[in-house]
């Protein structure tokens, strides 16, 4: 059970929820299974997980055709844990995945309202250029020997560091997507801090980015940096940026990603690059990548290498079940110790340099 979940295909408003003339959709995604952890705590552990190959979501997508050419559209999004069917992040919360409104044209783009995804997750993520998104799911994001990274409400201090899981979304904020301008997309994001006194900076969050496809390749930019309250009183933060570029070639495709994080407030830093590939032969979906992890000295030049492979079999067009594999070893000061992204809990951190995951599961979406 996840309280924070890999963001899925289909789930930005931008892509679809202007796909019909009108009306309001039902979706969902569902994902369960039963992963394996060689170390936790100096432990193994067999346990039952879900919302790891997609989170589990249901929402309510709808548009209204005002003329014109132009549409209202919103996404209500909800996440849940299918072990107990408690709502996430926390009981009783509503829609705390995504919470948007907005306008809609092909020919000038969106303008939406609400709690929504940045551009670290819609042009990179969304954009295909994490082979996470495509294939690994929660684990394959980046974590690990990272904690004084000290992301404030973060269950680890580095989970999902660099923002491409859609872990955390952008409340109060506006959004503007372009049209598609012969295979470029672009867009600006700003979150409203709210803070009486506080002017246009504190507790913001900025955010832009860019997609361009033609042909064979794809290539995709974006950044994000969000001030958090409980540091330097809103006007520090963590600051991110990303670079991805996808080349296709037959049933094969290529991915290149590289991230950068930054708290602003203490320096610490960390440098990630992703290489990967994924072969789709229907049924069959298989990708593995590479990713290394580099943390400056303020996180004491921690270092982790991970490599994960996947292989799904699709049994229909809605529901595939798969099996994992997710290895880490860490380097650097004397306490560095392995901690792939999703394992959760107080002991979920290796004891020692490495740690191990295999992962047997099943997804549908409706």
């Amino acid at each position: 059970m996840k309280k924070f979940a890999v963001a899925a295909a289909g789930l930005a408003v931008a892509a679809g929820a202007h796909a019909s003339g009108g009306g309001v959709t039902l979706f969902g995604l569902i994902d369960a299974g039963v992963s394996y952890v060689s170390n936790e705590g100096g432990k193994h552990n067999l346990y039952f997980d879900d919302g790891i190959a997609v989170p589990n979501l249901w929402g309510l997508r709808g548009t209204e055709d005002l003329g014109g050419g132009a549409k209202a559209i919103f996404e209500l999004t909800s996440q849940y844990a299918l072990g107990n069917g408690a709502a996430l992040p926390t009981p009783g919360s509503m829609f705390s995945r995504t919470a948007l409104v907005g306008l809609w044209s092909e020919r000038l783009g969106s303008v939406t309202f609400g709690q929504q995804y940045d551009f670290m997750t819609d042009s990179l993520t969304f954009g295909s250029f994490d082979g996470a998104f495509r294939y690994g799911g929660l684990y394959n994001f980046r974590q690990g020997p990272f904690s004084k990274l000290g992301i404030p409400d973060n269950p680890t201090g580095s989970f999902d560091f660099d923002r491409m899981a859609g872990s955390s979304r952008v409340p109060n904020s506006v959004k503007y997507t372009s049209a598609n301008l012969n295979g470029l997309v672009f867009g600006l994001m700003y979150g409203f801090g709210n803070q009486a006194g506080g002017g246009l900076s504190a507790n913001s969050t900025l955010s832009a980015g860019l997609k361009y496809e033609t042909g064979n390749l794809a290539l995709g930019a974006a950044y994000v940096e969000v001030k958090y309250p409980q540091m330097n009183n809103g006007h520090d933060g963590l600051r991110n940026f990303g670079l991805g570029a996808r080349y296709a070639l037959s049933a094969f495709d290529l991915n290149l990603l590289y991230t950068n994080t930054k708290n602003t407030l203490t320096g610490a830093a960390i440098d990630v690059i992703q290489a990967g590939a994924r072969y789709v032969g229907a049924p069959w979906t298989i990708g593995a990548n590479y990713e290394y992890m580099k943390g400056n000295a303020q996180l004491d030049h921690n270092y982790a290498h991970q490599v994960t492979g996947a292989v799904q079999y699709a049994l229909s067009k809605r529901t595939s079940a798969y099996v994992e594999t997710v290895y880490q070893y860490a380097g650097g000061s004397a306490g560095a110790h392995a901690w792939i992204n999703g394992v959760m809990g107080p002991d979920a951190q290796s004891s020692s340099r490495s740690q191990f995951l295999a992962r047997i599961g099943m997804l549908t979406r409706f």
